[in-house]
């Protein structure tokens, strides 16, 4: 008898003393083999199969790294976190990490794998916001963002020129080729759409890292997707900055909706852990409240650019020394 419950790891984070790792046990998930359509059909069909999800509430789970063994239980809508000390010393780089769901007895049902990266502690780190920042997205507008969705399959989507080249010379920069600077893409798009981002951003040779989205919709909410709370990005952004006390960060995001405004205030207590803070100009009409933010996190001896093109935001990074 096929077993329908299934355990998804997300890309995980952290370092010796504090390791994180999300992911998701479903009862039920439709098949979603992505075949990278051009037709509208297919592509409707695909996303709306992102969103046919029965989440596993209360499941225990089991996480295994280094033979390092923790167990604890699912929330209600399947979801589960695992932040943890290492018993041994944890070496930069990406490490494989197991989930096991168990059944009644605790045995077994079914495991899933993903991976952890621990960043070298000389390096910068950079948050990014993805719609709108990365990929053409009109996340302010419903109708157009759904569209985005519909038309398009995971290849076909759209990054602003240039994007590609400077987040890869920012994961390239004053750090040993084997070692890139880490990425963290965070953003209000649900669990739902991980896979979906993934094969975009690794299509489009983004930097590899580590995503952190929002809470899973079921399908009835798919005409909802992108428009929860900007305050769980705020919180997702924090856990980064208590997770890596001593890393220096960068910021990107945009003005379509609230970057500017989260960055501000985080601004205010983590200032000397950030270096720049970059917002896309997608909304003209946000120009004077976006300068206004920066001008308030400049006031914080962090540098601001608010730029319209990618190679503006590549010729500042090489101005203040990010880039070689």
């Amino acid at each position: 008898m096929i077993n329908p419950t299934s355990v998804k790891v997300y890309h995980g984070y952290g370092h010796t003393h504090n390791l994180v790792v999300y992911g998701h046990v479903f009862r039920f998930k439709a098949k979603t083999t992505q075949n990278f359509s051009t037709n509208l059909f297919v592509n409707i069909v695909h996303l709306f199969k992102l969103f046919v999800v029965k989440p596993s509430s209360f499941t225990t789970v089991r996480l295994n790294f280094h033979n390092q063994v923790i167990t604890q239980k699912t929330e209600y809508d399947g979801f589960f976190k695992f932040e943890w000390a290492a018993e041994k010393e944890v070496a930069a780089g990406w490490h494989d990490v197991e989930v096991s769901a168990l059944d009644e007895r605790g045995e077994v049902s079914v495991s899933g794998t993903g991976k952890i990266y621990v960043p070298h502690k000389t390096q910068y780190a950079f948050i990014s916001d993805i719609d709108d920042t990365v990929m053409i997205s009109h996340s302010a507008k419903i109708y157009r963002r759904l569209r985005q969705l519909f038309i398009k399959n995971p290849r076909t989507r759209k990054t602003f020129p240039a994007v590609k080249n400077h987040y890869q010379a920012l994961a390239n920069a004053h750090t040993p080729a084997d070692q890139p600077n880490p990425f963290f893409y965070v953003s209000s798009s649900e669990w739902n759409l991980y896979d979906y981002l993934v094969e975009t951003f690794r299509y489009k040779e983004l930097p590899e890292g580590t995503f952190l989205l929002n809470q899973l919709k079921r399908w009835k909410s798919l005409f909802k997707t992108g428009k929860t709370g900007h305050e769980g990005k705020l919180i997702r952004i924090l856990r980064i900055l208590d997770a890596f006390p001593n890393q220096k960060f960068v910021f990107f995001g945009d003005n379509s909706q609230q970057d500017p405004a989260i960055y501000q205030m985080i601004a205010e207590k983590y200032h000397k852990n950030i270096v720049a803070v970059y917002i896309r100009n997608v909304r003209k009409s946000k120009v004077e409240e976006t300068n206004t933010l920066l001008a308030k996190i400049e006031a914080k001896q962090i540098a601001t650019c608010l730029f319209n093109d990618s190679t503006s935001a590549i010729a500042h990074s090489k101005k203040i020394g990010l880039i070689d």
